[in-house]
């Protein structure tokens, strides 16, 4: 898919730069005019579309050194639960293989009356794997996929806690990635330095007690530790208390068939690049913050929609000139 829409905007003259990093924004009359790549090549435009990723912890820096407006924003962390596919068809459907029927798939939602903290299942991924999703050295991050065929034997998702501004070190724009990083190292240093990931037996995490064996798909691999340990306290709490809910909503979900792999930090962008009701920054305009890694979407759905809102409005831009 992604191949064919390359090929469909080079037919329609559009220019693909590969290996190409924006590394500064140039600026002229308080109104964007062109940009940097790789930090030696200018190029020259009337409006800017920023569609960063929610981990592009260099733009946001970037950013804030020309001023740009950012301000933090809530997201969620968490771990990544890991169930045996039959388990979870079994659950579902009642039985391990139904025919004609996909790997099975759940959404699950609870709020926790004691930390009053929401608690819930994101980017659930059926016939999948745990993915390593660091984006930096020294420093755990975990995320998950399906494949294609979605014919992995296990099924794996993020159960994720919302940590709020309360929850970051004091009032900088990017705190929230601060907030992130430590944790992500925090996760570096219980894998034993080594980028294998730390991990625990559901049933050990839920209960507090015990000493099942964990598994992961993880690759480079796990090491069992206490998962409380590196969570903050809330957020630990908070997800004990989930996965047991979780159990009462699915019958057997809480199984020590199950584990859990940390941490989870990336579910969307702890920032946001503050923008009008015109799409445009507040900073600085022609230019136009979009999509996730702009904290104005949480989803590829949500960001595809944003850039559509977005191409309009540079439409009725263009006409007006």
């Amino acid at each position: 898919m992604v191949s064919g829409i390359r090929h469909e905007l080079l037919e329609r003259g559009f220019t693909i730069r590969f290996s190409g990093k924006l590394t500064d924004i140039i600026s002229k009359n308080d109104r964007v005019c062109g940009l940097v790549l790789n930090g030696d090549e200018e190029l020259l435009c009337q409006y800017l579309v920023l569609a960063t990723g929610h981990s592009a912890r260099d733009t946001y820096q970037m950013l804030q050194r020309r001023s740009i407006r950012l301000e933090r924003k809530p997201f969620a962390i968490g771990l990544r639960v890991e169930h045996p596919q039959e388990l979870i068809n079994t659950i579902q459907y009642g039985t391990q293989s139904g025919e004609g029927l996909p790997s099975a798939e759940y959404v699950l939602t609870y709020h926790d009356p004691e930390t009053d903290r929401p608690v819930y299942s994101f980017c659930m991924c059926p016939g999948g794997v745990v993915m390593a999703a660091a984006s930096e050295e020294g420093c755990v991050v975990t995320n998950g996929m399906s494949f294609y065929q979605r014919n992995s034997p296990f099924s794996n998702s993020a159960l994720v806690v919302s940590v709020g501004e309360s929850d970051f070190p004091g009032a900088h724009p990017l705190a929230g990635i601060e907030f992130q990083r430590a944790l992500e190292q925090k996760a570096y240093a219980a894998g034993n330095h080594s980028y294998k990931a730390p991990a625990q037996n559901l049933m050990d995490f839920a209960t507090g007690k015990g000493c099942h064996a964990v598994n992961s798909s993880y690759r480079p691999g796990i090491v069992p530790v206490d998962l409380t340990e590196i969570l903050p306290r809330d957020v630990a709490r908070a997800l004990q208390a989930g996965v047991r809910e979780f159990d009462r909503k699915m019958r057997g979900f809480l199984t020590v068939e199950a584990s859990l792999t940390g941490v989870e930090t990336r579910t969307s962008a702890p920032v946001r690049i503050v923008r009008g009701s015109d799409f445009q920054s507040v900073s600085l305009p022609g230019l136009f913050p979009a999509g996730e890694g702009a904290g104005y979407a949480g989803g590829i759905m949500s960001a595809a929609v944003d850039g559509i809102r977005i191409a309009d409005r540079i439409a009725q831009e263009l006409q007006k000139n």
